[in-house]
């Protein structure tokens, strides 16, 4: 076939496909998706803000109410580990004895596919002993099984339940809605839904349109419409960073920073990985030592710093801005440990515990910035972009979402900082891939795990 030949079918095939998607596109039933989709995204994002705002009241009894009765200024070394132990009791009970397995193990990255019905109990009790008793992971994982699982219930008794493409791409959208709940930009959550979906050529647009639809409409809950101001949403935004210009030295500088956070993120998710295998066959057991190491991590850090133990636990979601708004007051030593002990915490907890790998990733890549920022001509808010995107491409694999996460994170700053953003995503991405197809441990397709654990 010559070339010209070659050219006038890819371009015949190219308008079918064109062709193809105006009609889906302009179809009944397809604008009725849209609608049903808006329609969708205020209820999904209630209960998502009724699951955050639930973790969040637990976590205050747990961490501030009960010290306080016992007469702590703030929780004791001997208190994390206590608290951790129950938390990796409780989530391999749930794991053990519940359908669904406790959802997505975060070790494997975000996803985790559409639950179903009788899986959600499992999968809330779960993330709610994960998140609010101090494991290092975050509420993003639980929140995309939230929003899915809340658009399956609500569609069971409907005539789209019939419909397994319309169910598909509405928990999708379901899952849109409420991660935008915790990310405070919906934008960031189609774009994360984008990657996480994996559709290719014209089919994104198919896909992402109802996600669109649904986590802007969601979106209204929390940003408000004209008088009314909304519920109170998560603001990524790093207040303080210093202003900063690129020049030689922060590009120099983004290439072998990027391969130290991608290779520490790497091991981290090869412990999680190794950890998620051992916890198949011995659930309770390996959950439990797992909320042991962590509440150990958490107090040796306490004891050497004379530091709170919550620097180390959780997801440093809430701690990240409180971490690089004042990068200078973090002392070289404590720097480390914190880096060591959370970063420990954060690699069995992902293989254990479940919730979701980003937040924790944020935060460990940008304490290695702030390290790093003390390199010669090195500027900070270079540093801390770096090390923050590498790290989170890293660990997720989805490298367009972990730049406009970080884009959200840098605000005013951004703008500067794109250029290296890019390519530290690049390299974050590439290295943690290639340092795959030199290992032998694969990640435990959740479905089989299930079944496994089911059987």
């Amino acid at each position: 076939m010559s070339d010209a030949a070659a050219q006038a079918n890819q371009a015949d095939a190219e308008k079918d496909t064109g062709a193809e998607l105006v009609a889906v596109l302009t179809s009944r039933g397809y604008r009725g998706l849209l609608v049903v989709a808006a329609i969708i995204g205020i209820p999904v994002a209630l209960v998502a803000y009724g699951f955050l705002a639930l973790v969040h009241w637990l976590e205050h009894v747990v961490w501030t109410s009960v010290p306080d009765a016992l007469g702590m200024s703030e929780p004791a070394w001997w208190y994390g580990v206590i608290v951790l132990a129950l938390a990796g009791l409780l989530v391999g009970l749930a794991i053990k004895k519940l359908p669904g397995v406790g959802g997505h193990i975060p070790a494997h990255g975000l996803g985790g596919g559409m639950p179903t019905v009788p899986e959600m109990p499992g999968i809330v009790l779960a993330a709610i002993a994960s998140l609010t008793l101090g494991a290092v992971v975050g509420p993003e994982a639980p929140l995309v099984a939230i929003g899915a699982g809340a658009v399956v219930f609500a569609l069971r008794q409907t005539k789209l339940s019939d419909n397994q493409q319309a169910v598909a791409l509405l928990s999708v959208a379901g899952s849109a809605a409420a991660i935008a709940t915790i990310f405070g930009n919906p934008v960031v959550a189609v774009v994360l839904m984008l990657e996480v979906v994996g559709f290719a050529g014209q089919q994104v647009l198919v896909v992402l349109l109802p996600a669109v639809m649904a986590a802007g409409v969601g979106a209204l809950v929390f940003t408000g419409l004209g008088d009314w101001t909304g519920f109170q949403a998560p603001s990524l935004g790093i207040p303080g960073l210093p202003a900063g210009s690129l020049d030689v030295a922060d590009l120099l500088w983004t290439i072998p920073l990027s391969l130290v956070c991608a290779l520490f993120a790497q091991a981290t998710r090869r412990v999680g990985l190794t950890v998620a295998e051992k916890a198949k066959d011995r659930t309770v057991l390996v959950t439990v030592v797992v909320g042991l190491i962590v509440g150990l991590c958490a107090a040796a850090y306490s004891l050497i710093t004379d530091r709170p133990i919550t620097d180390v636990l959780f997801s440093g979601e809430t701690a990240l801005p409180l971490l690089v708004g004042n990068p200078q007051e973090w002392v070289t030593g404590t720097l480390l440990l914190l880096i060591l002990f959370k970063g420990i915490a954060y690699a069995v907890s992902i293989g254990a515990f479940r919730g979701g790998p980003t937040f924790p990733a944020l935060f460990i890549g940008a304490a290695i910035g702030i390290l790093a920022g003390n390199l010669p001509g090195f500027g900070s808010t270079a540093a801390i972009a770096v090390g923050m995107v590498a790290a989170t491409s890293a660990v997720l694999r989805l490298p367009i979402t972990s730049i406009v996460l970080v884009t959200v994170l840098l605000g005013t700053q951004a703008l500067s900082q794109i250029p290296i953003v890019l390519i530290a995503a690049v390299i974050g991405l590439v290295t943690a891939v290639s340092l795959d197809q030199k290992s032998s441990i694969r990640p435990v397709k959740i479905r089989e795990q299930r079944r496994a654990g089911n059987a």
